[in-house]
Order: structure tokens, then sequence, then C-alpha cells
């Protein structure tokens, strides 16, 4: 497994290996105001753990960034961030970690320069997304978080996104961030440790499993099964997967092979819902999402989530939300004026 998953990481770049055992491998965390916390605390915790394991500092990490200084993530983490300069002081390798970040920036300029250097580059989540919008659709697969590459998909034309936990073209790592950080983490050290190490920074971790890159993420809340009733489970993925065309219920049932009381008893039962009104909220929520991440037309996203006019979904998301498709517009424009 390791070997496997170690080779894609440093496909086209340098070998963390090749550094030699006097010097330990340097690893750089790019962080933003607004901060992934949950990103950056797998990326240290994998690299602290596999030292303890080995009982030396094989691994070590400064956080840096292009706004240096105490900076404070999400849920109020803090961290102390060194400066990023683009083409001065690399580490042997550099993880850029999501959350509330502008579009582009400083970041990527030292990505490019780390990567003509032949060093290691992961972007996670949200940097994944900001990176694949500005190179375009060109340049090997891609991935990043599932929601974003379904927005992604519905705002340009990028062919070669996928929902894989992670992607390595020409050099540059992409990633879907947040929890799948740690199997990532754990993959690009790999080549450090012998398996049954790998095993045991498995089990301190409490990771059940180290899912490979090629893995795909488990989009969307039905693919969680193990919270659900496998049937109930069944029902929120085909009513996910056809959002732009929805089907009535009768459809959805025979589809099923239950009958539409057997399915409402179901829902009921479960989340104390319809499985209509649950459905119709799943489109609303798509729409938001769309709205807040994409410059889609409202006219555009209508179609895409299954509503047919503006009107139908202007009235849904005023009642789901208690704002219009514009005002939840304009209000992410404001956001990003703060930016």
């Amino acid at each position: 497994m390791s070997g496997a998953f170690a080779s894609m990481a440093v496909q086209d770049t340098a070998s963390l290996a090749n550094t030699s055992e006097a010097s330990p491998v340097r690893f750089e965390i790019f962080v933003s105001t607004g901060f992934n916390a949950l990103e950056v605390a797998a990326v240290s915790s994998v690299l602290a753990q596999a030292n303890d394991i080995l009982s030396n500092d094989t691994f070590e990490w400064r956080y840096v960034s292009d706004t240096p200084g105490l900076l404070t993530g999400s849920q109020g983490m803090i961290v102390r961030a060194q400066p990023a300069v683009a083409n001065h002081d690399f580490s042997d390798a550099m993880i850029v970690t999501g959350g509330r970040k502008p579009a582009g920036g400083d970041w990527i300029a030292r990505v490019r320069a780390m990567k003509r250097a032949g060093r290691m580059v992961a972007l996670l989540s949200d940097a994944a997304t900001a990176f694949i919008e500005s190179t375009g659709p060109s340049g090997g697969n891609a991935t990043t978080h599932w929601r974003d590459v379904l927005t992604l998909s519905e705002a340009g034309y990028y062919p070669n996104l996928t929902f894989n936990i992670a992607e390595n073209a020409s050099g540059v790592i992409t990633s879907a961030g947040h929890s799948a950080t740690l199997d990532l983490m754990v993959g690009l050290i790999a080549e450090h440790l012998t398996a049954p190490q790998v095993a045991e920074m498995a089990s301190h971790l409490l990771m059940p499993s180290i899912r490979k890159t090629s893995a795909e993420q488990p989009r969307n809340i039905g693919h969680n099964e193990s919270l659900f009733d496998k049937r109930i489970a069944k029902a929120i993925n085909l009513m996910e997967e056809t959002i732009s065309e929805p089907l009535p219920m009768v459809e959805l049932a025979d589809e099923l092979g239950v009958s539409v009381r057997h399915l409402e008893r179901q829902f009921n039962e479960v989340f104390n819902d319809t499985p209509a009104r649950f459905y119709k909220r799943l489109r609303v929520k798509r729409a938001k999402a769309m709205l807040e991440e994409t410059t889609v037309s409202i006219v555009d996203i209508s179609v895409a989530t299954g509503f047919g006019s503006t009107q139908t979904l202007a009235k849904s998301m005023k009642d789901e939300f208690g704002l219009t498709p514009k005002k939840i517009r304009d209000r992410r424009s404001v956001k990003l004026v703060d930016f």
C-alpha cells in the first residue's frame, strides 16, 4: 500500500526519501486567516505521530503565510506563521491548507516556484479549488472537495476533474482535504516507515483504514451508509443523482422497489419528514451552494436544480433560508470585497 501511495506523491517531483538521514524532512504548512483548522491539525498530527513512532525528529514543520504573524483559523485555532516569499527558503514539501482566503495571491506564485524547484506541493480543498480555477482545464487530472467539483463542473469547462481523494498533475497534488488530509499525509510520508509502522500510526490516529488517493470521496450524505438504513441511503443517493430532473414520488419508489407509503414511513421514522420535502430541501441547498460559489446565472441554476423557473426557485429559497436568490448572491459579493 505505502509504496504505491507514496510513488503517486513524488511522481514528477523530487523524492522526499532523497533527504539524508542526518537532515530532517522539512514541511511548510501554508495558512491564511480563516484557515481550515481540521486540515492544519491533520498535517501536524501525522508528522508528530511519525516522529514518535520513529523515535527521532525525522520531520520538521513550520507555518508560513503571505500575511505572517498570529493568524486565526476556523474554530478559533491560532498559529504563528513565518513569511512565505515566492522564491526564497523552500522546504522539502509544501502543504497549502484550505479555508477562507482570496482565490489566488502570493501563495500560488510560491506553489509554482516550488514546482520548478522540484519540491513536493499538495493543495487541500479550497486551495485546490483556487489553483484549478487559476490554471484552467489543462494540466492533467485534478480534484478538490466533492462540493467544489460539482460547482466547478457547473461553472466552466473542467474535463479533468475527478472525485478521488487526491490527484497529481505535473508535480502539483490536489486533494479533497478535510478528514482525507490524514490519508494523504500518511501516504506522502509512508516511504519513511515500514508497513507495521504505518499501521501503528493509523492505529494511534484511530483511522479505521488508510484510503488510497484513487479512492472516491464519500460525497453527499447518502454515501454515509453507516448512518442510515441501507434503503434510506439508496433513496438519498437516487435523489442526489436526479437533482436536475427530480423524479415524482411514484417513480422514485418504483426505482427503489417499495411503495410510496412505505418510503414515507421510512423517512418519517429517520428524519421526521416526508421524502418529497427532503428531496426539495436537497435541491434548494444545491442551488444555494451554486449561488454562493459560482457565477452561473440564476436562470441556469433554476434549471440545474430542477425548479424550472426562477420564480419557483425564489419561493423555495425564501421558504428555506428567508432570502431570495439575488440577495444570497449579493451577500456573497460583499464577502468577496472584504477579501
